[in-house]
């Protein structure tokens, strides 16, 4: 492609209007891929700095995502993550058309600490089971939670989980039919290395942070949660 070079608009400007025309026109669709930059080197001409400023460029104005190792992605509509008094994962994304999933990255039991302990509102140091988990949106990386439960009220729940992979389908298991969100505490900060690599995301992109206990009708609690989402994919709305 030729581009118009000596005439006061840099080329990587140039680069990122052609390319943000092209996702505008739908050509690649919301969450396809981007060529690679060897690809657009190429096509345009110039050199890999150019090309990726370029990319930055759109990715700044949250038209693509760049991942480390895997490319560059036209960005989908954001995901509305409604909060209130009955949270479930499924529903939230299910009403949206979306197709979820979760899948437990790993289990341990610690002791409580100071948040966990008045959080489950088990004594400091008592154990506690803690199940990792990745949740998806059509097989796209949206958050990443870890949940706290009493170890001596589910004994076998990262077992359950692994097999079932949802809470609600989980708790089941133990008698309990129905819960609810007693509070939510959202935050923002800067991931972790983890906490990028996880979501596929960079380092210098914020995350959002819900720190959330669910309770079971009569007031027990029995789950500490800690999610992290991708703030580039997901809106949180606090219902009323």
């Amino acid at each position: 492609m030729s581009l118009s070079r000596g005439h006061g608009v840099s080329l990587w400007r140039q680069i990122e209007k052609t390319l943000e025309d092209e996702i505008a026109a739908g050509m690649p669709t919301a969450g396809a891929r981007l060529p690679t930059e060897q690809e657009l080197v190429s096509r345009f001409d110039v050199n890999r700095h150019t090309i990726r400023r370029a990319l930055a460029g759109l990715q700044d104005r949250g038209l693509i995502r760049i991942e480390q190792g895997r490319g560059s992605f036209v960005q989908e509509d954001v995901i509305d993550y409604v909060l209130g008094r009955r949270v479930r994962f499924s529903e939230n994304l299910s009403r949206q058309s979306r197709n979820p999933s979760r899948r437990m990255l790993r289990s341990m039991q610690a002791p409580a600490d100071p948040v966990v302990s008045e959080a489950l509102q088990v004594t400091r140091g008592q154990p506690v089971i803690i199940v990792e988990s990745i949740g998806e949106a059509d097989g796209e990386r949206v958050c990443l939670t870890s949940h706290y439960f009493p170890a001596a009220r589910f004994p076998d729940i990262a077992a359950h989980y692994k097999a079932l992979g949802s809470v609600t389908e989980v708790l089941k298991q133990y008698g309990i039919s129905d819960y609810h969100r007693q509070i939510t505490r959202i935050t923002a900060r800067m991931p972790s290395g983890e906490d990028a690599r996880y979501l596929h995301q960079p380092k210098t992109r914020p995350i959002l942070v819900t720190e959330s206990i669910n309770s079971t009708p009569d007031g027990t609690p029995i789950e500490y949660g800690l999610t992290r989402f991708a703030s580039d994919r997901v809106q949180l709305l606090v219902e009323g």
